[in-house]
Order: C-alpha cells, then structure tokens, then sequence
C-alpha cells in the first residue's frame, strides 16, 4: 500500500513536469465482487475487494418511490466535484473493476446500456464516449472557464462536475 502511495506521487510530480501545473485527481469507483459470477456475461470484475453482487446491484438501479434510475451508490466519481485552474488538467483513473467512461456532457442523461437508463434518454455525447478499462487513466486538459459536466456513459448516475476558475488571488 505505501508503494502504492509513493508510486501515486511520483506520478502526479511527473504530470506536472510534463504539463507545468499539477493535476487534480478524481477516482472511477465501483465495488463489484469478483466471485460473484454475475458478472461474467458483462466482462467480470477485476477487483480484488469487491463486495457488491450482481443481484445487489441491479436491486438498487431506481427508487422505489418512482421510476428513476438511481444506481448502486458503489458506483461513483470521487469526488464528484472538482475546481480546477483554466490552465490545470485533471488526471482521471478507474480504479474499479468495471470498465467506465468519464465523457464530457452538455446535460446529464442516459447512457450507451439501455437496461441501466431506466427512462433517461441517452445523452447525445455518449455515442462516441471512451471505456477507462479497470486500471487505465485518462487526462483532461484544457477546460475553458466554466463549469463542465461529465457523466460514465455505461452507468448514468455517475456524475462529476468540474469547475473551471481563476482564483481571486491570482
């Protein structure tokens, strides 16, 4: 675990190096059990701690107090909000087991699995949204001020929001 904190380290004083600023970091999280043979029809799980199955996850897709999809709160960007300098990049890892995509939207709505919309509709940025395989990163940069909405595109109620601001100070 500390070679893994260390090695974290390293990384984000590489990115700045190599970008001139430091990155903010967001986690794709999921808690999918990987002995749980549920999910092996959708690609498996690649955690070694997970502890949601299949059953778990599909009982909390929508409320029971209406039609909505909620999701299994497992199934998370963390944090979901994130301010950010114009000229800073945020350093995005799926740190689940599941793949997800971090895909930049003009409103959030429905994803690329239709079982998993529950009413949405899809939004129009997810037919060309990328998968973050298990243990795979991405870097965005270049966010013009404002705020920029991004959603996993498999999973519709994971929801990040990141704010592009020039500090006071500054």
């Amino acid at each position: 675990m500390q070679a893994l904190m260390k090695l974290a380290v390293a990384m984000v004083f590489v990115l700045a190096a190599t970008t001139g600023v430091a990155a903010e970091r967001i986690s794709i999280l999921d808690r999918c059990d990987p002995s749980d043979p549920g999910w092996a029809p959708t690609g498996g799980c690649t955690l070694e701690g997970g502890d949601v199955t299949v059953a778990e996850f599909n009982a909390l897709l929508t409320s029971v107090l209406s039609t909505a999809v909620v999701g299994h709160p497992g199934w998370r960007f963390q944090p979901s909000f994130t301010k950010i300098e114009p000229d800073q990049a945020v350093r995005v890892t799926n740190d689940g087991g599941r793949p997800h995509t971090f895909t930049e939207v003009a409103q959030f709505g429905g994803g690329m699995i239709p079982p998993l919309n529950k009413g949405l509709v899809e939004a129009p940025e997810c037919a060309a949204a990328t998968i973050i395989p298990p243990g795979d990163r991405t870097v965005i940069r270049g966010l013009a001020e404002g705020n920029h909405l991004f959603q996993c595109c498999i999973h519709p109620w994971m929801h990040e929001m990141v704010k592009v601001e020039r500090d006071a100070d500054d």
